[in-house]
This record gives structure tokens, C-alpha cells and sequence, in this order.
């Protein structure tokens, strides 16, 4: 498998937020996302082929039962179902991070960390002519998303810039029927550094007292002031 890292931390995202866990980066992606916190696994992809002999053992070397399938998209990534299973066979807790553009068929997973990508996502057509159509066309697949809610416990964790994303975010949970419960659906602040969060951190709070949304924090960015933990 081609993977850009793996690295122990704590979950800094989500209904698991503050649990040590072991993050396993793939490299790749089929969006192109502009606000994208992993270049260097989307638009640029890096890293180094590795057996699922190695990454087992790296996984190993931590104590903790939790990890995290991340990237990029890791749904696109060769391998990841067996990755998965093999993780499944030695009693590891997953997570799954995907975009929900790809179909679960039943791959070993635990909870589904499901972030479709909204409006603000797509990159400028005029900088990304090609990209920004592909991306357009991909980045929301409401069948596919009612797959991945059906497979296993889920959160959707959609990436706000804004309180004019509320109304495309309503939209797409029409568009996906049924009750989904609000404490499912996260909002998470756009950004890489606090000031970025803190910035849009009041709306989104409002936004979630008034739905009964779950506020997303990026713990791993206030404790770290980076990437690791998502």
C-alpha cells in the first residue's frame, strides 16, 4: 500500500475526540479539495509503498486498540480492505475517514467518519478547470452515503466555513431520507490554525444550539498546532 504516515496521537475530531489512537495515512485521493489540510495526500501524493505485514507491525507498536483509516480518500487506497479485516482479525477498534464517495461493501469497519464535501470544497475553475469538474461531479453521492450509514455506527462530519453552509448541509441530509439523529451531524470549523477556528468558532456553536447539532472541535490543532489527529 502506498502510505504518506503513521503516527500515534489522539483523536482530535468527532464522537472519539481525546482517545489515543493510531493513524494509518494513505496517499491519494479522487477529490480535490481547496481548503485541503493534506496536500501532500491529495494533490501531490507522497509517501512510501508498504506490505500489510509492516503496517501491522507499526500499528502494534502502540498501546491502544483504536485506529483510524485516513488519507486523502483511504477507500481509494489498494489493499484497504484487506488492511481493514487483518485490523478486524487482531481486535482493533476502526474508524474509517472518507468522503462517503466510495461504497462501503462491506468493508471491516467500526464507526464510519463521513465528511461530504460542500460547496466550498471545490477548487477555483479557473486555476483547476479539470479538477474543479471532476470534483463537482464526485464530491456528493447521496446513495453512496446512505450505504456507508447503513453498514455501521456513523457520524457526518461536514467541514463549515460559514453560516450561509447551513442551508447546502440541510439540503444533503433531505436528500439522504430518513431521521437522521442531529447529534450525528458535526460541524466543523474550516481552518488549520486556532486563530482560523476561533474565528468562525461563535457561529457554528449558535448554529448547533439552535439544530441540536454536535460542535466538532480540532483538538489535535490546539494541543499540537498541526494535522495529527484526524
Amino acid at each position: 500500500m502506498f502510505i504518506a504516515e503513521i503516527f500515534y496521537s489522539l483523536q482530535g475530531e468527532g464522537e472519539l475526540t481525546g482517545t489515543p489512537s493510531v493513524f494509518v495515512r494513505t496517499s491519494g485521493c479522487n477529490l480535490r479539495c481547496d481548503w485541503c489540510d493534506t496536500p501532500y495526500a491529495s494533490w501531490n501524493p507522497e509517501g512510501k509503498e508498504m506490505s500489510l505485514a509492516e503496517i501491522l507491525e507499526e500499528v502494534e507498536k502502540h498501546p491502544t486498540r483504536y485506529v483510524v483509516l485516513t488519507g486523502g480518500e483511504p477507500m481509494v487506497a489498494k489493499g484497504i480492505r484487506e488492511l481493514a479485516a487483518a485490523l478486524r482479525d487482531k481486535g482493533k477498534h476502526i474508524t474509517i475517514e472518507t468522503a462517503g464517495t466510495v461504497s462501503p461493501m462491506g468493508i471491516a469497519c467500526d464507526l464510519a467518519s463521513i465528511s461530504p464535501k460542500l460547496k466550498n470544497s471545490s477548487p477555483s475553475a479557473e486555476l483547476f478547470e479539470g479538477w474543479h469538474g471532476k470534483h463537482e461531479k464526485l464530491r456528493w453521492q447521496p446513495a453512496v452515503v446512505r450505504e456507508w450509514l447503513e453498514h455501521c455506527a456513523f457520524q457526518l462530519k461536514f467541514v463549515v466555513a460559514g453560516a450561509s453552509d447551513l442551508d447546502e448541509i440541510q439540503l444533503l441530509l433531505g436528500e439522504l431520507g430518513g431521521k437522521i439523529p442531529p447529534e450525528k451531524v458535526l460541524l466543523m470549523p474550516e481552518g488549520i490554525t486556532m486563530e482560523a477556528i476561533r474565528a468562525r468558532e461563535a457561529t457554528l456553536v449558535e448554529l448547533c444550539r439552535r439544530h441540536g447539532y454536535r460542535y466538532c472541535h480540532r483538538l489535535h490543532i490546539e494541543l499540537f498546532g498541526s494535522r495529527r489527529g484526524t
